[in-house]
């Protein structure tokens, strides 16, 4: 079927203040359809190609319009849910009218196939729901809409909440200016399919509307809007999603995976910390490695696990993880002071004495950085003093 969100070419009130009474088509003809007469020698018309009764084929290939023999149409005789053959055709006949924009003609195939149903009995709500509907978006796109909302409520008794009715309808409603209930449907349409961009833009322009008609208390004018089952929005979200709404969803997936890890790398930094106050620094460890797994550029974090080297006495990744501190805060004290202790640690006494002076040019007032300036600068020269006795 063609996009059940497109406007028709024309209102269904037929403009101009007066609203064009709908045309009596008579038994069997659908609206739209053609009422000329055949010239004279030329077999009559039907559904756009001549038929001269002398085959029974050339009724059989009606539907492609005429000039089109030799066209492959086995696409006519394609299954159509419980329908049976014939009824089928019908309905595949009259989705390729459409199509081709010959809605009055898809009428016509609408009709006799739900005219079919009727006198075979045949119990499916599902397909005479579709004929209906089908048949409600030819009435549109021809501005019948009073036609068209007759069609989508009948489509909407047999199978309730159904998105593509539901939506017709609302757009029916509108092009007759009966508002309310065209805001109701869109906002039906809503709790189906929050996707659907034209009624989310119908409804801002309805609200407008409705505010200037009815003035500020205009939702309490309003009919009541259905509540739809759940198991109605299920059936939507089984439907293929469009790329809108594979993107919101991997958008909304996102956020709550970093909601989620942000939950998660507090709670173990929190226990991280704790560990350390116990003196349980193996423990902290694993707790600050998980937090870097998480949050691999926080410095807190490595200067954090730094302590935890220290007092485990690993120093060479100790002064690993305050170089990648430094390279997140060029400017960190925790993490120049905790080199200079790696550095003290591994002996390189000169390394350690230049980190305690960086950490005095950020903070004079740190007395632990000074205290152990002094120890770096007596090692310093131990070492000096051994190594030229050892010379």
């Amino acid at each position: 079927m063609g996009n059940a969100q497109q406007r028709p070419p024309g209102r269904g009130d037929g403009g101009g203040g007066q609203r064009a009474q709908p045309c009596n088509p008579g038994p069997g003809r659908g609206r739209g359809e053609s009422t000329k007469q055949p010239a004279p020698g030329k077999a009559p018309i039907m559904n756009g190609t001549q038929r001269d009764n002398r085959t029974h084929a050339a009724d059989e290939n009606s539907a492609s319009g005429p000039g089109q023999t030799g066209v492959d149409q086995s696409y006519l005789d394609a299954p159509a849910g419980a329908l049976p053959p014939p009824l089928a055709r019908l309905k595949n006949e009259g989705n390729m009218l459409f199509k081709n924009g010959q809605f009055g003609d898809a009428v016509e195939k609408y009709s006799q196939a739900i005219a079919g149903c009727e006198e075979a009995g045949i119990d499916s709500p599902e397909d005479l729901c579709i004929l209906h509907s089908n048949r409600a978006a030819c009435y549109l796109k021809d501005g019948n809409s009073t036609d068209c909302i007759a069609d989508c409520t009948r489509s909407l008794e047999l199978q309730p909440f159904s998105l593509k009715p539901l939506l017709r309808r609302a757009m029916a409603y509108e092009y007759l200016e009966r508002y309310s209930k065209a805001y109701v449907d869109y906002k039906t349409v809503l709790q189906i399919d929050v996707s659907v961009q034209a009624a989310h833009d119908s409804i801002n322009r309805i609200t407008k509307l409705l505010i200037d008609q009815n003035g500020p208390d205009w939702r309490e004018k309003l009919p009541e809007i259905p509540l739809v089952p759940l198991s109605a929005q299920q059936h939507r979200r089984e439907e293929p999603p469009s790329e809108e709404v594979l993107q919101a969803r991997a958008a909304r997936k996102a956020e709550e995976e970093a909601r989620k890890a942000e939950v998660r790398f507090s709670s173990l930094k929190k226990e991280g910390n704790e560990l350390v106050r116990l003196g349980r620094f193996q423990d902290a460890l694993e707790k600050y490695s998980e937090c870097l797994q998480i949050k691999p550029n926080e410095c807190a974090v490595f200067t954090n696990r730094a302590l935890c080297y220290l007092r485990v006495d690993r120093f060479q990744e100790a002064r690993q993880d305050c170089d990648s501190a430094l390279e997140i805060e060029p400017t960190n004290k925790k993490a120049f002071y905790r080199r200079a202790l790696a550095f003290k640690g591994l002996k390189d006494y000169l390394s350690a004495s230049t980190d305690l002076q960086e950490v005095l040019q950020l903070d004079p007032n740190v007395q632990e950085a000074e205290q152990e300036l002094e120890q770096v600068t007596l090692l310093f020269r131990e070492s000096l003093m051994s190594s030229a006795a050892q010379g």
